[in-house]
């Protein structure tokens, strides 16, 4: 009765987790918008003005219409020429400029339609000789980095564990990294969750065969 208890219980708590973390981080953001566009909104155009309850995800409406317009007007030529002012002027800034300059590329780089922001997984040794870290591949070195390296180098974004969205930017031989055939969704899973969720894909067959020789010399006893 007891295992069967624990066992429920468990159970429970795994069908459980995923919605109640999804729903709060839904929840979570939904109210963050709320608070920072509603107060933008003039009084008369406020739908809350007039009714006696708030309306949950008004802000997020809002933004995403604000955002869309914003679009379509970049896309014409008044648009374009009314964002060259403007960055003309942001760049006459000393600090502004370079705050912009790398959130422009950045925002590019990560929405552009024309590539994809991580082109691929790969096994990179590091940090020391022997250990073997999961990366994604982000572009082909260029420049005064490519020119320094030998070799035809690439960046390799190593992410932290569990938080994906810090890490190291690694420059290293192509030769030097091991490709990997699990897709980039599944790399960030097994990121997240301390690489408890590893991809089927990953099995030791299909491991190359270096890292297959460290993890055996690695259970090697002493």
């Amino acid at each position: 009765m007891f295992r069967w208890l624990r066992n429920s219980l468990l159970t429970g708590i795994v069908v459980a987790l995923p919605v109640t973390v999804t729903v709060w981080l839904i929840y979570t953001f939904v109210n963050f918008v709320d608070r920072v566009i509603k107060p933008l909104i003039p009084e008369q155009y406020n739908p809350e003005t007039y009714l006696p309850f708030a309306l949950p995800g008004l802000g997020v409406v809002v933004a995403v219409v604000g955002l869309t317009l914003l679009g379509a007007l970049a896309a014409n030529f008044f648009g374009r020429s009314l964002i060259g002012i403007g960055e003309r002027l942001l760049n006459s800034v000393p600090l502004v400029r370079n705050v912009y300059g790398a959130v422009k590329q950045i925002a590019e780089t990560v929405f552009s339609s024309r590539q994809q922001s991580f082109q691929e997984v790969v096994l990179v040794e590091f940090p020391t000789k022997g250990s073997y870290a999961v990366g994604f591949v982000t572009a082909d070195a260029r420049g005064e980095i490519q020119d320094d390296v030998s070799e035809d180098a690439i960046g390799v974004f190593v992410p932290t564990t569990p938080n994906p969205t810090s890490g190291f930017l690694l420059y290293t031989p192509r030769s030097r990294v091991m490709p990997l055939s699990m897709s980039v969704e599944e790399a960030a899973k097994m990121i997240i969750s301390f690489g408890l969720v590893t991809p089927e894909g990953l099995a030791r067959a299909d491991m190359p065969d270096e890292v297959k020789k460290a993890i055996k010399k690695s259970e090697k006893p002493d």
